[in-house]
């Protein structure tokens, strides 16, 4: 006979605690065993999608995916285990506690994604940088719902013991395939399924709702012996709450989204559409006035001074053979008007991931005025993939210039396109007397990310003269003007000659060696290259001062 006090024999179940023995249950214990799995299953893809939420948006406001992933896990998994700590003490009160926690759980993931853009857009508070209060709400949304699902674990336990007593091993290993299963479901529903359907803002307060209403089930189908009266009914009041909020914001959803555009944008926006790849806007563009086009909450093209842009871009590299162009990027088709506007082209090839943007660049009648309708033109083809991937297949000695006009490498993801492996294939597809071209970023701004890329272009095996050409200034924090430039890299085999960019049938493009000139004042001497395994451009210090002009 075993003693009160003593251990109980290896391999038994420990005695249950004063006030925790087996519920009484609506259900057979093993048809509620399933019934609370089950809620483990779908509160664990709830808590994955909020988690991916933040990490896309803030991806997307601020940029560096890598670092946007480091934060808000790291900080998640930290409130998860202080979380976990600190739902030891409801363990007694376990299911009013998951309730009140899967409610309050649902209301702030739901409602994350609406109040950080609803920050980014009305405030602008951003700007690349961690030092601004905008990142800290990131960081206290990734730390609250942190604490919320860590606070989930050690009460589910307590309500799967209640359901049936069993060996503390056992009931781990039950209640964690349960969440991770449930941890691989959103994880692959959201790229997959909500994002493309619903969108960020929707698809968060979707999962929110379901969050509120699997919560509510478990506790007051399977658990509502353990709540009092008032309990219940504090429970069921919160949960319409939330649930009341969360279809209020859904209603309101597309107002929200217009009315954050026209704080972004102003109101002259004509097109707001996502593609498979990127969030594009266009605003003006008629009754004379300026397009402008934004990429990702991004400017991209002013139509004030893209002009300028792009000649200085494409020009000095059609000084030589110019027959076969191939144009990286580019799909608002700028630079393709540019290079046709040369005696010579025999044939354009146009590598952009995203074929929904061109298609847009190609009918929308403000944009297709400004390229020259150069998707029209039969000289020109359109290759719908990434750059990188396309390039490891191109033939090679195909091309007699190869102009990259990609997007800045201040995105992890954009990083591989200025890479030494990157380049190195370029240089494979250049023929004899063929010459690169790349838009390498502005220089007042950021000379290290600029030589950088300088210094990794002849790591790939080719000579370079950087130039540059003056843009429109930009303001620093605290209104300070700054003057802005595009900085370039012109490449080939031999040293290339620069000139000033004029060949039959283009024009001059003044300045360029004065912008060379310029540029050898900025030379950082004695940076290593970039690379696929160890990108070398996330200074993101020269980011935090400037408004980005990218392209």
């Amino acid at each position: 006979m075993i003693e009160p006090h003593a251990p109980a024999p290896p391999g038994t179940a420990p005695p249950p605690r004063r006030g925790a023995g087996q519920a009484r249950l609506p259900v057979r214990p093993a048809t509620g065993r399933f019934l609370v799995l089950t809620g483990v299953f779908v509160c664990a893809a709830c808590g994955l999608v909020y988690e991916l939420e933040l990490v896309a948006l803030a991806s997307y406001l601020i940029g560096d995916s890598i670092t946007q992933a480091s934060v808000v896990l790291s900080v998640m998994v930290f409130a998860m285990g202080i979380g976990s700590l600190l739902a030891k003490r409801l363990r007694c009160r376990a299911a009013a506690g998951f309730g009140a926690v899967e409610a309050l759980l649902a209301l702030i993931g739901g409602c994350s994604a609406m109040a950080l853009y609803a920050v980014f857009a009305w405030t602008g508070d951003w700007g690349g940088a961690w030092a601004n209060g905008s990142s800290y709400l990131l960081v206290a949304f990734s730390l609250a719902i942190g604490l919320l699902i860590g606070a989930e674990v050690p009460l589910l336990m307590e309500l799967i013991q209640r359901v049936r007593r069993q060996d503390a091993g056992g009931a781990v290993a039950d209640l964690f395939a349960a969440d991770y299963v449930g941890a691989l479901a959103g994880g692959l529903a959201f790229p997959f399924l909500l994002l493309p359907l619903l969108g960020q803002l929707t698809a968060t307060l979707i999962t929110g709702t379901v969050n509120a209403i699997a919560g509510a089930a478990l506790v007051l189908g399977l658990f509502r012996q353990d709540l009092t009266r008032r309990g219940r009914w504090l429970l069921v009041v919160a949960n319409l709450l939330v649930l009341a909020l969360l279809a209020s914001a859904a209603v309101l959803v597309d107002d929200f989204e217009r009315s954050a555009r026209h704080a972004m944008y102003g109101r002259d926006v004509r097109v707001a559409m996502h593609t498979d790849v990127q969030d594009v806007v266009l605003t003006g563009g008629t009754d004379g006035s300026r397009l402008d086009l934004y990429l990702d909450g991004r400017l991209r093209v002013s139509g004030s001074d893209e002009r300028r842009y792009h000649e200085a871009l494409v020009h000095p590299a059609m000084n030589g053979p110019h027959a076969r162009v191939l144009v990286l990027g580019g799909g608002d088709g700028l630079a393709v008007r540019e290079v046709l506007r040369h005696r010579g082209v025999h044939r354009v090839d146009v590598v952009e991931l995203d074929t929904e943007f061109v298609e847009l660049a190609r009918t929308d009648p403000a944009l297709s005025a400004l390229n020259g309708h150069a998707y029209e033109d039969p000289r020109v083809r359109v290759v719908a993939a990434d750059a990188f991937g396309w390039l490891r297949q191109a033939p090679r000695d195909a091309y007699d210039v190869v102009v990259s006009d990609l997007p800045d490498p201040e995105d992890t993801s954009s990083t591989k396109l200025y890479s030494q492996e990157f380049y190195g294939l370029a240089r494979a597809v250049l023929g004899d007397g063929g010459r690169l071209v790349v838009h390498a970023g502005p220089v007042a701004a950021r000379p290290r990310a600029f030589w950088t890329v300088d210094a990794t272009v002849r790591a790939a095996g080719l000579r370079t003269v950087p130039y540059s050409v003056g843009g429109r200034d930009s303001y620093a924090a605290g209104g300070s003007r700054v003057p802005h430039d595009w900085g370039y890299v012109l490449a080939a085999r031999t040293r290339p000659y620069l000139g000033d960019g004029a060949t039959e049938g283009a024009p001059r493009v003044p300045s360029l060696q004065a912008g060379v000139r310029a540029m050898e004042r900025t030379r950082l001497e004695g940076l290593p290259p970039s690379t696929l395994v160890h990108p070398r451009y996330a200074d993101y210090g020269e980011y935090a001062e400037y408004a980005e002009y990218a392209d």
